[in-house]
């Protein structure tokens, strides 16, 4: 049986030691539970523990979950890819999105927020490997797609996010991430604040936090297979 608790703990204690490993404070490493296809208990537990941050890649099921656990103060992240006929209803629940990649949804998503929410935290989902397979804005699109959302009202651009291709080795596990924080850079040095890198998992979360992750996404190693 898995126990999230336990696990909990032990991916806590490995990010903290990454970052002191890394010379970085361990407060700037975030965990984000990968909640997708696993059941309401686990993530009520992974609350009872502490962990108050959770992604979902898949509208529908994210919205069920996000009902049916108002009664928990959880912040809820959109991790997987929105499709432009989606938008309105992540715009209303999410907290988070992590992986624009147009400025359609962008301008969508701003449009759609609803007054008295806060504005929508949202990251670019860059294509660091150019893979026709996956989704994200290629690197040399980043620093005026950046610029275009944090001009929009009802959005606060929060950084980048990749999803890099398998490597084998730490080193050129770190390859990737290292141009998302240098992509980041360029941002802030065209004057546009960010303050987010959205990177790493269970396989590279060590080279992650090498090259500055402030946000690691785990799920399976935290609660076992997806149903």
């Amino acid at each position: 049986m898995i126990r999230v608790t336990e696990n909990l703990k032990l991916i806590s204690d490995l990010l903290h030691s990454a970052a002191i490993e890394a010379g970085r404070d361990p407060a700037g490493v975030q965990l984000l539970a990968v909640s997708k296809k696993q059941p309401l208990e686990k993530i009520r537990e992974a609350h009872a523990c502490g962990q108050r941050d959770f992604g979902e890649n898949f509208v529908q099921e994210g919205v069920d979950k996000i009902e049916s656990l108002a009664d928990l103060d959880l912040t809820w992240h959109f991790i997987g890819h929105l499709q432009s006929n989606k938008t309105r209803v992540v715009a209303e629940y999410f907290d988070w999105v992590h992986t624009i990649d147009k400025l359609k949804t962008a301008r969508r998503l701003s449009e759609q927020r609803p007054e008295g929410l806060k504005p929508l935290n949202v990251c670019l989902q860059v294509n660091v490997d150019d893979e026709d397979s996956k989704s994200g804005v290629l690197p040399d699109a980043v620093p005026d797609l950046a610029a275009a959302c944090a001009e929009l009202p009802n959005l606060s651009f929060r950084g980048l996010m990749c999803l890099p291709a398998i490597r084998d080795t730490f080193e050129d596990q770190r390859k990737p991430f290292a141009t998302l924080r240098h992509l980041a850079q360029q941002i802030r040095d065209a004057g546009t604040d960010t303050d987010t890198l959205s990177m790493g998992m269970t396989a590279d979360y060590r080279a992650a936090v090498f090259e500055g992750a402030t946000i690691v996404r785990i799920g399976t190693a935290l609660f076992g297979a997806r149903d």
